[in-house]
């Protein structure tokens, strides 16, 4: 277990609270509840993978559209757009799901999301594209953040790097429901080339809908109230979760329940948060920024400019990306599910290492091939299947883990922190990065591009190799020490 950092501080005679909550929680068997926690707020991979291939697929359809007529670079601008709403939302949002709680804020982040990817079908020019695009990546990277700590929470330890990789695979559900609508909307048959994709932005606004009643029944990370004091809330709340589970027919064991003193805080100053991250787990805060850049360089650069590189270089129609787009996203839904269960068995850092390693092994062999022209639209795609099979759950274990590596008091706002340093730093200069080199119309320029994607990878995957952390069927406890825990012999 982690030391506890030096440098937190106590509010000076707040509660005491001594509690075996968190490992009632992490003794239950997978149920009911815990698929419908998925279903409810899971979708926030879903809808992201829709929002990115949306711009992937209607990118040939705002090139023609006869108000907007973007460019290849101005398509880039717009996934850059998207990014840098989802940095800043992330970071602003996660600050507030700590401090305010994980239910009001996936509450907040998916009406946001709501309203903006609806208001991005109206747009009228590159500038209201931009910051309707901006503004639903910040509803997106709120969600991340809320999202992604309430389910870590609720998920029994021994199926937590399974149950996360799962979830984030569903990100290639929207890839696919993306691509199907695109193959639909932007038929010209069916709808005049100005309003199709104006319509597939409405498919966002439409899930979002039917998603947000959802949410009411999920209840409050009982871990976050536990840190606030509400002791009595917390025990109700998981009192309950164990009556549908015993109504069900499970039998619950109180044998080997782990007990933790914890001293209620109102809140954790950034100073402290801060502190923690860089300062006392100054190694992982590194593993972490570097999972996170290498994985957002090497998608978003690829996959925002994957229709162009379908367009420019194969000569596929603009509105046949759909079809191409189908088995990619297969191959990478699969990956994390097919994969996610070693990363529990075989442990963390092996698996993470040998995803980002292989990733970028073959992205540097396809890349050449393609440099070389040796490559059909058809074995272009079967490579991209392959390659992103091992990608997708290389992505997904960086959110695993930043997400598990730090204390319960700041968890949202250090997926915040990881996400918003790496998506910066990779995402945002990826799409427009690789806009100018397809631009180019060179092959060996995108060739270039792939390499300095492969390099991220191969960094990232010797970084875990040497400091990951061993957290498989570990209680989140165990792994980083709460800020508010209080060894037995303080009072």
């Amino acid at each position: 277990m982690s030391a506890p950092p030096t440098a937190a501080v106590h509010e000076k005679n707040a509660t005491l609270i001594e509690t075996d909550l968190p490992s009632r929680l992490d003794r239950l068997p997978w149920g009911r509840f815990h698929s419908l926690i998925v279903v409810a707020l899971g979708v926030t991979w879903l809808l992201d993978g829709l929002e990115v291939t949306l711009a992937g697929a209607v990118a040939s359809a705002l090139k023609s559209s006869p108000s907007l007529r973007f460019s290849n670079a101005d398509v880039g601008l717009a996934g850059s757009a998207y990014i840098a709403g989802a940095v800043l939302g992330a970071l602003g949002f996660g600050w507030l799901t700590d401090r305010l709680g994980r239910r009001k804020l996936f509450f907040i982040t998916l009406a946001v999301y709501l309203a903006a990817t609806a208001a991005t079908a109206l747009s009228w020019n590159l500038a209201s594209f931009m910051l309707f695009r901006f503004l639903t990546g910040a509803g997106i990277g709120g969600e991340y953040t809320a999202i992604n700590s309430t389910i870590q929470e609720f998920t029994p330890a021994r199926v937590r790097g399974w149950t996360d990789l799962g979830i984030n695979g569903t990100f290639w559900v929207g890839a696919g429901l993306g691509a199907a609508g695109s193959l639909v909307l932007l038929d010209p048959h069916l709808l005049p080339a100005d309003w199709g994709w104006r319509a597939c932005f409405f498919i966002g606004a439409v899930l979002a809908l039917v998603i947000l009643p959802m949410r009411i029944w999920v209840p409050e990370s009982p871990r976050w109230l536990l840190t606030h004091g509400d002791e009595p809330d917390a025990r109700s709340i998981v009192e309950g979760i164990e009556g549908r589970f015993r109504d069900e027919g499970h039998a619950l064991s109180d044998e080997q329940l782990t007990r933790l003193r914890l001293r209620a805080r109102a809140h954790t100053p950034l100073r402290e948060v801060f502190h923690t991250l860089f300062n006392v787990h100054r190694r992982r805060a590194l593993v972490g920024l570097t999972l996170m850049t290498a994985q957002a360089f090497f998608y978003n650069a690829i996959f925002f400019t994957y229709a162009l590189v379908l367009t420019d270089f194969y000569q596929v129609p603009g509105d046949h990306i759909g079809w191409y787009l189908l088995p990619f996203a297969l191959g990478n839904f699969l990956g994390p599910l097919l994969l996610g269960r070693l990363f529990d068995v075989i442990g963390r850092r092996k698996m993470i290492a040998a995803t980002y390693g292989m990733s970028a092994i073959l992205l540097t062999l396809s890349g050449y091939l393609f440099e070389q022209q040796l490559l059909t639209v058809v074995t272009q795609t079967i490579a991209w299947m392959v390659i992103f099979f091992f990608a997708s759950a290389a992505a997904s274990s960086a959110y695993l883990t930043v997400s598990e590596s730090f204390p319960l008091e700041i968890r949202a706002l250090a997926i915040a922190v990881f996400y918003a340093f790496g998506t910066a730093l990779g995402g945002i200069i990826g799409p427009a990065f690789f806009g100018r080199l397809i631009d180019t119309h060179q092959r060996s320029a995108v060739f270039s591009g792939y390499l300095v994607g492969s390099g991220l990878m191969l960094v990232a995957a010797v970084a875990a190799a040497i400091w990951g952390v061993d957290a498989e069927r570990k209680s989140l406890e165990h792994v980083a020490t709460p800020l508010s825990s209080v060894p037995d012999e303080v009072e």
